[in-house]
């Protein structure tokens, strides 16, 4: 394995980086700072003209073209550039879990109704899979789809749905045959104006203010029949094809956002002055430091690993997204947690944005499958259950 970046992924590095210093400043007249004026959508769309949202997409389909690897420096480099969590955590969650299987099991038609529109901004996708009864046992899902004539007819909720109250197209998960487990789940994509679907509520959270959470409701909601991603009853390989995906890339961005965090907390460590010299100077700081880059550059590694894995075809990338998920969460949680002690009053309160990396942080132990659930998944590789 080569652990220098090839000049393509450098560029695209190092080019995102610069676009999101420059370009995701969001002004104080749209809401601005980072996470207090709610979806930054110009945001988003100044993503997409830069290529994020479709930066691994057959170039015939409106994307870029690029492999995984240079995707995962992109969005290592957006994090580091951008400070709104959310905003990039929407471009992730739509391009894992709605764009790629689009592009993976759609139809040729799919392909290009949907396609062009989530590569160039004018479209948001979200991912419905979740309920209430159904998160870490995701297929006990209770939202039913019944073929009648040439439509589908859906029935049932979806909650905790990032980016729901502003998507424009759901990549929804629903049993059409409750009898055959999973066997029996399939994929749809159903358009924000669907006939008997409406966004009941948003769900107000901890973090990553910058993109909305909400509940989705199917009340007898028609769908054409062409609305059926890949074949009846194969919803589940579609499904946990986006969730290795999402596991193993969607804490890209978290990388560059923990660079960024480590950079200011070693600046703060060498200017703060305590007791007539640099706090850095005392052992349980430094200490403290230390473990943020050793956290960070393992972190990394297993990032990047996993990328390379999957762009050879190789089957331990499943593992390997479950691996780098569980490491990089708990190591943006605790290095979050640990600047925030580091700079003391002054990383508690809001003005100085410290505090908001830890309360962005805390979601990633959770989204894309819970790190209790990504333990399973490991244990279950390594023939322990």
């Amino acid at each position: 394995m080569d652990f220098s970046f090839s000049e393509t992924q450098r560029h695209w590095h190092e080019a995102a980086a610069e676009f999101a210093r420059t370009e995701l400043v969001r002004p104080e007249s749209d809401g601005g700072p980072a996470d207090r004026g709610g979806f930054w959508r110009e945001g988003y769309r100044r993503c997409a003209r830069f290529g994020l949202t479709g930066l691994p997409v057959a170039e015939e389909h409106g994307g870029r073209g690029q492999d995984l690897p240079t995707t995962v420096a992109a969005m290592e480099g957006v994090g580091y550039g951008c400070e709104d969590s959310g905003l990039i955590f929407a471009i992730n969650a739509a391009l894992w879990t709605v764009t790629l299987p689009i592009q993976l099991y759609g139809t040729e038609e799919q392909k290009r109704q949907y396609l062009p529109g989530l590569c160039d901004g004018s479209l948001v996708g979200a991912n419905g899979a979740s309920e209430s009864e159904a998160g870490s046992d995701i297929y006990a899902m209770t939202t039913r789809a019944e073929r009648r004539g040439d439509q589908w007819v859906l029935n049932g909720r979806k909650t905790w749905i990032t980016a729901g109250p502003i998507a424009d197209v759901y990549l929804c998960y629903a049993t059409t045959d409750p009898g055959r487990g999973i066997m029996g789940i399939s994929a749809f994509l159903v358009g924000r104006d669907a006939p008997g679907f409406r966004m009941v509520r948003e769900i107000p959270k901890l973090g990553m203010k910058g993109v909305p959470m909400g509940e989705l409701a199917f009340e007898d909601c028609r769908l054409p029949a062409d609305a059926l991603v890949g074949r009846e009853g194969r919803g589940a390989p579609i499904f946990q094809a986006s969730m290795e995906f999402e596991r193993g890339a969607i804490l890209a961005s978290a990388l560059g956002t923990m660079r960024r965090q480590l950079e200011r907390c070693i600046h703060h460590a060498r200017s703060r002055r305590q007791f007539g010299q640099p706090i850095g100077k005392f052992q349980s700081v430094s200490n403290r430091v230390v473990d943020m880059a050793l956290r960070l550059e393992t972190s990394r590694l297993m990032v990047y690993r996993y990328a390379w894995l999957k762009s050879r075809g190789d089957e331990e990338a499943s593992a390997a997204a479950a691996m780098a998920k569980l490491q990089v969460s708990e190591s943006f949680v605790q290095n979050s947690l640990d600047a925030v002690r580091l700079f003391g009053a002054a990383g508690y309160v809001e003005e100085t944005g410290i505090e908001r990396d830890l309360r962005d942080s805390v979601g990633s132990v959770i989204f894309s499958g819970t790190n209790d659930i990504q333990r399973n998944i490991i244990a279950q590789r390594l023939r322990l259950g």
